[in-house]
């Protein structure tokens, strides 16, 4: 399988590490001081599932431009900010028979996808994993927690989707090809948008949360203001996927905070409030939920960035 991977930072660079293990044949688009690095070093990723380092195929804009082969696959691992100049980059590899899988943050990103290439074209992809780009250049996976669902998301899509599957489940880690990757997604969003506006929110973790007064009460506010946008979009979360959101956003021993909340404690310049919170309230709106605690988390991450925009400013 020929893939193009947008990136080689901690979520493209890790699964394109495994998939060049598991024989895939991987090119890296990347920006110039990224491919310095990997000609330097190689790609580096130190996991408890096992290290790789090895030298690594990369091209950049300019040459995806001036070479424009269509690729199998390409996967996307940006932040829902960069969307815009991800799909730019990417556009001359595309080809009639291309399929794009994003693993990203949102639904909202699938929609802008959909309507630049055609929704035949992108397929649907959920990670679970706990990685980042170190100070050296090299990705690091925390913990052993792997976890990725594909689907086709068209009929069209279907081989592509069972081809990948298939070489990611030879390497470590949970490999699911659902069959309902729309509820997948769904499933998804709706975990990471409550954890993240209460932890972004509260600026603190799950546990330090719970372990307020009405920690747990607010939590369970939350999570069914987002529930109720699931279910009014046609996607009701099942039972046994609200039991494991209880079960994760409510323990009192749970240290974990969404990533971006992290960024926010590190002043990261830039958040996807927009796609995974902002358009979870816009959402709600528009059906005439009642949405305060999500309402206010999204009002605190614009008061951030505005903050942020100041500062660089």
């Amino acid at each position: 399988m020929n893939i193009l991977v947008l990136g080689a930072g901690a979520i493209g660079g890790y699964y394109g590490a495994r998939l060049i293990e598991a024989g895939a044949d991987v090119t890296f688009l990347v920006r110039p001081g990224r491919a310095a690095r990997l000609a330097q070093d190689g790609l580096v990723v130190r996991s408890e599932l096992g290290a790789f380092q090895r030298p690594v195929r990369t091209i950049d804009d300019a040459g995806v431009r001036a070479n424009p082969a269509a690729y199998d696959l390409v996967l996307l691992a940006c932040k829902g900010y960069d969307l815009e100049s991800a799909m730019d980059a990417i556009a001359p590899a595309i080809g009639a028979q291309t399929r794009i899988l994003p693993f990203l943050n949102g639904l909202s990103v699938y929609e802008r996808l959909d309507a630049r290439f055609g929704r035949a074209h992108v397929m649907g992809g959920v990670s679970q994993i706990a990685t980042m780009l170190e100070a050296d250049g090299a990705i690091g996976h925390y913990g052993k927690l792997d976890v990725v669902i594909v689907g086709a998301r068209d009929a069209v899509q279907q081989s592509a989707a069972e081809a990948f599957h298939a070489l990611l489940q030879t390497t470590p880690g949970s490999r699911t090809l659902s069959d309902n990757i729309d509820q997948a997604l769904w499933n998804k969003w709706m975990l990471i948008a409550t954890g993240a506006l209460m932890t972004c929110l509260m600026r603190g973790t799950v546990s330090d949360i719970a372990r307020t007064q009405d920690g747990k009460a607010l939590m369970r506010r939350a999570m069914a203001e987002s529930l109720a946008v699931a279910t009014a979009e046609g996607f009701p979360i099942p039972p046994a996927v609200v039991a494991q959101m209880e079960a994760r956003l409510l323990d009192e021993n749970l240290d974990w905070m969404a990533s971006m909340a992290r960024d926010i404690v590190n002043h990261a310049p830039r958040l996807e409030a927009d796609d995974v919170i902002g358009d979870l309230v816009r959402r709600a709106v528009g059906f005439g939920h009642d949405a305060p605690i999500a309402q206010a988390a999204y009002c605190h991450l614009q008061v951030y960035e505005a903050h942020q925009r100041r500062t660089v400013a």
